[in-house]
């Protein structure tokens, strides 16, 4: 039991001794935040802010909840023109600490960065949170004035430009459609072109051929007689005769047959005459 009490008791004197040195620690560390503060101030006012954004940042690793460090910083990234990292700066200080001057001090900087980064609505609304906390900083009523303005200006600018984009868009499809009327206009000219093209060789098929009617026309009318005056004469086919010409051929044998009855008449004594076939 005397070994288990002293060993509770040399517990409580380290857990009392590691908090007294943690303690001293802090308030060591603190103490050279304070100082790195002070040096960083001083660059400051020689406006060496760059080099006493430094000091700052390190018065911070020493102690990371030292507000007036972050505020002091966030003045100095300011002043470099740096408002983007500037903002996160005071945004420690005026969540750090309960004094309201401090806070109106802190979110009227953020008011001026995000004007520089003519981001409006957010110095708008950095610029009312000041004023809650010091209704009487008549430099930040102005300011939030001036920040409104601009801000109407911004939306009014982003409605007539929407309106503009909405315009282009209709006039772009108006001449889309346009350009595909003409197109369809085009197309359609080109078939009746087509089929006037077709109709004329039509025509002049038509044409041509009564020209050349025309033409046998008036050959046969200028000729009228043509066939009259050089008449073709039949050729009778080989063994072929006319009537007319039987008839002659009867004729003269008749003649011829009754002279020869006459001659054996005269001559009968002379014998017989024997007939002889004739080739027509």
């Amino acid at each position: 039991m005397k070994t288990q009490h002293s060993f509770l008791l040399l517990l409580l004197f380290l857990t009392a001794f590691s908090n007294a040195q943690e303690v001293k620690d802090s308030v060591a560390l603190k103490r050279e935040a304070r100082s790195l503060l002070r040096e960083g101030n001083e660059l400051y006012q020689q406006e060496k802010y760059t080099d006493a954004s430094v000091l700052f940042k390190k018065a911070l690793e020493k102690s990371s909840t030292y507000k007036k460090a972050s505020y002091n910083l966030g003045n100095a990234l300011y002043q470099q023109k740096n408002f983007k990292e500037a903002v996160p700066q005071y945004e420690v200080s005026a969540k750090g600490t309960e004094d309201k001057f401090t806070k109106a001090e802190s979110f009227h900087n953020i008011g001026n960065a995000a004007m520089e980064q003519k981001q409006y609505q957010q110095a708008v609304d950095a610029y009312k949170n000041s004023l809650r906390n010091n209704p009487n900083d008549d430099e930040t009523r102005y300011n939030l004035a001036v920040a409104k303005e601009l801000l109407k200006k911004e939306k009014e600018k982003e409605k007539k430009d929407n309106k503009d984009k909405k315009d282009d868009k209709k006039k772009d499809n108006k001449d889309k459609k346009e350009n595909k009327d003409k197109k369809g206009d085009k197309d359609k000219n080109d078939d009746k072109g087509d089929d006037k093209k077709k109709d004329d060789k039509k025509d002049d098929k038509k044409n041509d051929k009564k020209d050349g009617d025309k033409d046998n026309d008036q050959k046969q009318k200028k000729n009228p007689n043509d066939q009259k005056n050089n008449p073709q004469k039949p050729k009778p086919k080989k063994g072929n005769m006319t009537p007319q010409q039987i008839k002659q051929l009867l004729e003269s044998l008749n003649n011829e047959e009754k002279k020869t009855q006459k001659k054996m008449n005269v001559k009968k004594s002379k014998g017989a005459k024997v007939k002889q076939e004739k080739d027509w």
